[in-house]
């Protein structure tokens, strides 16, 4: 199933993560663990963050994709099922008993996520 993963680091703990080296070990060990199919860096109300989408086969995953960024990073995790366009459609589709339109490449100003 397609999760995101968000994981927001304490402040002290990244700057302290970053000039050891181990923040970028951390991540390596992620990204090759769950080879995402997006990864993304950014702030989150002023903490660093990051954004994993990965398929996740088996909830016994949780610990080995989690324990790294509590333990190495002390972070706020959270892992949550996701959808991309085409699934959000089909989705719909279900629910109003209709066909799913084509799902087209959901660029910005492109079609709408919510209309078929």
């Amino acid at each position: 199933m397609r999760m995101m993963l968000k994981a927001v680091v304490d402040t002290p703990s990244g700057n302290a993560a970053i000039r050891d080296g181990s923040i970028a070990q951390v991540i390596g060990q992620m990204v090759e663990q769950l080879r995402p199919e997006a990864a993304y860096f950014a702030g989150e109300d002023g903490q660093r963050a990051c954004f994993i989408v990965f398929d996740m086969t088996d909830a016994a995953q949780l610990p080995a994709v989690c324990e790294p960024l509590f333990q190495g990073a002390n972070a706020r995790v959270t892992v949550s099922p996701c959808m991309d366009l085409a699934d959000m459609r089909k989705g719909l589709a279900q629910v109003t008993g209709t066909a799913a339109a084509p799902a087209g490449d959901g660029a910005p100003g492109g079609d709408s996520a919510f209309v078929g």
